[in-house]
């Protein structure tokens, strides 16, 4: 199959892998309005054509949190990565690291912290939720920090899980789910051998150090459930924000009163997104929230963005609509699962190939200088 985009790799992988694990990371939360509109908004946002400026020399590169980044893109959190490829989260990392960017681990990672951190010459993100189980917060926290992790990804939008449809008719959720899963697991062989047989164990790595014990994918979604806290509330983070040595960034950002408040908490950054569609169906998609919260917010506090990005012009579009740096999840999850860390690399090299397309026929010579003025009013 010839790859040239985030769009073959998401083919690829849903060939190779069984449906459960193909529809929890391709789906959303109820008609999965939001999901297709990240997608959809963000390839609407038009960007003004500039020619003859000498664009020989071009820059993509930015700082972010005292990092030097090679391109405005940091691998988002996503639970269960090690699922989609033999010790993913692993094989992600390394991707990323060797391009020069960060990657973000995921509280529900199957690859505990302690398994990713020593395979990577720069320090990955950690990404923490508000648990009802606090001991285990400050357990992750302090391992992440032992480990030299050196942002903390703190998640908002999700104090109770979405209603994700697909989960239940795939075999993730709902009737048998563990004999439908067995049963897809032998119709995939490939997936079977590589991740089934020796990506083992299959656990909650972090979760499960904590534990003492193995939290498997049985136990993923009862343990979601049981644990995270419809209570939380600005007060529930102080203590991680005077307890955390590091940047700390709030993730699921979709309204400017919002961002005004993460300036007053004293994050350091936001990340504009909707959870990829995954949480509350009908609300604005990242691209069409981006603008107002910029108006509100910049300058002041670091603007991340997710949701919808798929190759290299998605990024120089929300840059364009206000962001400083951008994220990416399913598109990285297709790539790992049709060729394991060499597709997470040819993916963030497509990126960056576009990227400098994109740049040069806008004029820009670097990230600084993509602003409002590219686009098209």
């Amino acid at each position: 199959m010839i790859i040239s985009s985030a769009s073959d790799y998401r083919a690829a992988a849903q060939k190779r892998l069984p449906p459960f694990l193909f529809h929890y990371i391709d789906g959303g939360a109820y008609a999965e309005k939001t999901l297709r509109r990240n997608v959809d908004d963000l390839a609407e946002v038009a960007l003004r054509q500039r020619v003859l400026k000498d664009m020989s020399q071009l820059d993509t590169s930015i700082e972010l949190f005292g990092e030097k980044l090679s391109i405005p893109v940091a691998l988002a959190p996503v639970g269960l990565t090690g699922m989609y490829a033999r010790r993913g989260e692993v094989q992600a990392a390394v991707a990323a690291d060797k391009k020069g960017i960060p990657f973000t681990m995921s509280t529900v990672s199957v690859c505990p912290i302690e398994e990713v951190a020593p395979k990577l010459k720069r320090p990955m993100w950690f990404q923490l939720y508000v648990l009802k189980d606090r001991g285990f917060m400050q357990n992750a926290l302090e391992r992440a920090q032992a480990a030299g992790c050196s942002t903390l990804v703190f998640t908002v939008d999700m104090p109770v899980p979405g209603a994700r449809y697909r989960d239940a008719h795939s075999g993730m959720s709902g009737p048998n789910a563990a004999l439908r899963r067995y049963i897809q697991a032998v119709l995939h062989p490939h997936w079977a051998i590589d991740v089934g047989l020796k990506g083992k164990p299959h656990t909650l790595g972090n979760i499960s150090t904590y534990k003492g014990k193995d939290i498997n994918l049985e136990d993923y979604m009862g343990y979601l459930g049981a644990n995270f806290d419809p209570s939380i509330s600005w007060k529930d983070l102080e203590w991680i924000r005077d307890f955390w040595k590091g940047p700390m960034v709030i993730k699921g950002i979709l309204d400017p009163e919002d961002a005004k408040d993460a300036v007053r908490f004293g994050a350091d950054g936001i990340i504009v997104s909707n959870h990829g569609g995954r949480q509350l169906d009908g609300v604005l998609s990242s691209a069409r929230a981006m603008p107002a919260i910029a108006d509100a917010v910049k300058g002041q506090i670091k603007i991340l963005v997710d949701s919808g990005i798929r190759n290299g012009l998605d990024v120089v579009r929300m840059l364009a609509l206000g962001a400083d740096c951008t994220m990416i999840g399913r598109a990285f999850i297709y790539a790992l699962a049709a060729q394991g860390q060499a597709g997470v690399s040819n993916l963030l090299d497509l990126l960056e190939k576009e990227m400098r397309v994109a740049m040069t026929l806008t004029s820009v010579k670097s990230v600084s200088e993509i602003t409002g003025d590219l686009l098209v009013q």
